[in-house]
């Protein structure tokens, strides 16, 4: 099953400001992640949010919330790995 992937505005503006490798590389994990969401390979569940999962992608880390009735995920966050896991 496919997932819709839905980019909230925050992680639009950041990904707005990145390059164009990054970019790219960013958004060929939102489509993998958009077929298996929750595969241990691809995500990790959150710490300090437990609805939350986040995927690395070199020094970024996308964080998401899958959601299941709608069959969307929701893209919350695109942040440097120092920032990533704040609350």
């Amino acid at each position: 099953m496919s997932y819709r992937v839905e980019i909230f505005r925050e992680a639009e503006k950041t990904l707005e400001t990145l390059d164009k490798v990054m970019d790219q590389r960013i958004r060929k994990k939102l489509r993998e992640l958009a077929q298996a969401p929750l595969d241990p390979r691809l995500s990790k569940q959150m710490e300090t949010a437990k609805d939350q999962r986040y995927s690395r992608v070199g020094d970024w880390r996308i964080i998401f919330r899958v959601n299941e009735p709608g069959e969307t995920l929701d893209i919350l966050a695109i942040r440097p790995r120092g920032r990533a896991y704040r609350k």
